[in-house]
């Protein structure tokens, strides 16, 4: 094929947390790249995931939910979302079906309206409401902005996303091949794996734990040429919390360590040893040189 038809470009998905842009995101790229959790904002960072056909690549980056922030790591999250719509090709703004519009969509539609960028309105979770109501939530946001195009999809079962692609994909600019055709993100494993650990913490411990988990992979090993020994600790900002994660007799980070294995085998392709430990390390989510070790940098944004 002609270089000249080959079409690139880089789309941010951004909206308020939990309408499930990580989960657009892995059905996109056929892979998980980014963890899901019926928790708020449980991304932190922007993840980048890259689908590439043989006429386009597509790069991808899923940004925090847009909230109002509470602490140095909430403020970290804003600004790294809002810092993408300047850098992008195309902007993809999710919204909920299930939920009416609110003061987190206005703020996002504000800060969007100074943007010279095609913006789509993707209205997610289809599969969760009545068709009739779909009109309802159009009418709602039919006038805010100047839609490149509205798609109402499901990202969890994938109605309507290869015709969202395939749209996105024909109005992209031509453009080089960024990443070889089998790369799915650019983000390095290290980082996947932690996230992975962090995903299950949140998935088992619950309303118990609150949104202040970060997880450090300590050392990742090649133990023979079967199995990868990685040692990793999860890190909480109370004592109180300490208790709840380890469990009776271990059993909670047992189960942990076990869910979160199979996922990273799945990842590496080799199988596992997972070494797993608890720290405190109290208010770490407003303090710099915590958040700057555990990957959460001013750099990023």
């Amino acid at each position: 094929m002609d270089k000249q038809d080959f079409h690139s470009g880089f789309v941010a998905i951004i909206g308020r947390p939990n309408v499930g842009k990580s989960t657009l995101l892995n059905r996109i790229v056929g892979q998980k790249v980014a963890i899901m959790s019926d928790k708020a904002q449980t991304t932190r960072n922007r993840i980048q995931g890259i689908y590439t056909t043989d006429e386009s690549q597509m790069v991808f980056i899923d940004t925090p939910g847009i909230h109002k922030p509470h602490s140095r790591l909430g403020d970290f999250m804003v600004k790294s979302a809002l810092s993408t719509l300047g850098e992008v090709d195309a902007i993809i703004f999710m919204i909920n079906a299930d939920e009416r519009r609110g003061a987190g969509d206005n703020f996002i539609i504000d800060r969007l309206k100074e943007v010279k960028k095609p913006i789509y309105l993707v209205i997610n979770k289809i599969d969760q409401i009545h068709p009739d109501h779909l009109l309802e939530i159009m009418d709602q946001y039919q006038d805010a902005l100047k839609w490149e195009d509205i798609y109402p999809i499901s990202a969890l079962e994938g109605n309507n996303v290869p015709e969202l692609l395939a749209t996105l994909q024909s109005k992209l600019p031509v453009g080089p091949q960024y990443y070889p055709s089998d790369q799915v993100t650019d983000h390095p494993e290290r980082f996947i794996i932690s996230e992975l650990i962090r995903e299950k913490v949140l998935e088992l411990t619950r309303q118990e734990v609150p949104h202040s988990t970060a997880v450090v992979i300590d050392s990742i090993k090649r133990q023979d040429e079967e199995k990868v020994h990685i040692q990793a600790t999860i890190i909480i900002e109370r004592s109180s919390q300490k208790g709840i994660i380890i469990g009776k007799g271990g059993s909670m980070l047992k189960k942990i360590g076990s869910l979160a294995r199979r996922d990273i085998e799945t990842l590496l392709g080799d199988k596992v040893y997972l070494e797993l430990w608890v720290k405190v390390q109290e208010n770490w989510k407003d303090r710099e040189n915590l958040l700057a070790s555990y990957g959460y940098r001013q750099d990023d944004y």
